[in-house]
């Protein structure tokens, strides 16, 4: 495992996100589309909405994950997969190959900062 230190992993930006779609992608029975809250805008007060591709659709069905909350890292460069544009990651772990994501063990607000 590759040792990184501790200012490049404060630059590391993780959220709280939670779930308002999920959705297959054509063609994918692995991809899904989410689309996520990341809490409100200060500057607008209006909420942040994003769009995250996650490679979980076989082990989780998109109509079990609405109104979940999950962990994201939200400064990660957008990437495209599938044509569409991916603007963060969610968290999971591994277990033998298969992805349980990770989630506050309470409720809490979209866009709160995990430290």
């Amino acid at each position: 495992m590759e040792k990184i230190s501790y200012d490049e992993f404060k630059k590391v930006d993780l959220r709280v996100a939670k779930i308002l779609v999920a959705e297959r992608i054509e063609g994918s029975d692995k991809l899904l589309r989410l689309e996520v809250s990341v809490g409100e805008d200060p500057s607008t007060g209006s909420g942040q909405a994003r769009q995250i591709i996650a490679g979980i659709g076989k082990v989780y069905p998109p109509e079990t994950l609405v109104g979940r909350e999950i962990i994201i890292v939200a400064n990660l460069e957008p990437r495209k997969l599938m044509g569409l544009e991916s603007q963060g990651m969610l968290l999971a772990a591994d277990d033998n190959g298969s992805p349980t994501l990770l989630t506050p063990f309470g409720e809490v607000p979209p866009g709160s900062i995990v430290k």
